[in-house]
């Protein structure tokens, strides 16, 4: 089991980081880093002898010191598209949605982000509640809620 990574490097995460019960101070499902952010490799340990983890230093996440899988880092100069929402952020549709042709959702319609759905290099879809419906639909069709 080599690592991917050494120490020094550069490294981007990918998905948004919570506490899972291990980082002292934060309630668990506390959002600790979010994906996309940069940090350094400090140290390189295993964990129950399959693992590799990585203690990376998110100097711009509030100084943050977190342990990451291998599989939740990239390097940090690999493409990257970032996405403007995340899970729980309300939106409106941009134009009409439709299930077989008929429409489903108004332009204007808000909904709800329920997850997040995304690679690395490519622009997000995202899992929307629209009242009953739940649909996936391309960042390109929506657009940040504006608060009453």
């Amino acid at each position: 089991m080599q690592p991917r990574f050494a120490c020094d490097d550069e490294v981007r995460v990918i998905r948004n980081l919570r506490n899972d019960g291990t980082y002292p101070g934060y309630a668990t499902g506390t959002l600790l880093v979010r994906r996309g952010s940069v940090g350094f490799v400090r140290h390189i340990g295993v964990f129950l002898q399959d693992q590799i983890i990585y203690s990376v230093h998110f100097l711009e996440a509030g100084n943050r010191i977190v342990g990451c899988r291998e599989t939740e880092l990239i390097p940090a100069d690999a493409p990257w598209v970032p996405n403007r929402f995340e899970r729980g952020d309300q939106v409106t549709a941009k134009l009409a949605l439709s299930i077989d042709g008929a429409v489903a959702v108004n332009p204007g319609m808000s909904g709800a982000v329920l997850a997040v759905l995304r690679e690395p290099d490519t622009t997000a879809d995202y899992h929307v509640l629209f009242g009953q419906r739940l649909l996936c639909v391309p960042e390109s069709a929506l657009d940040a809620a504006t608060p009453d």
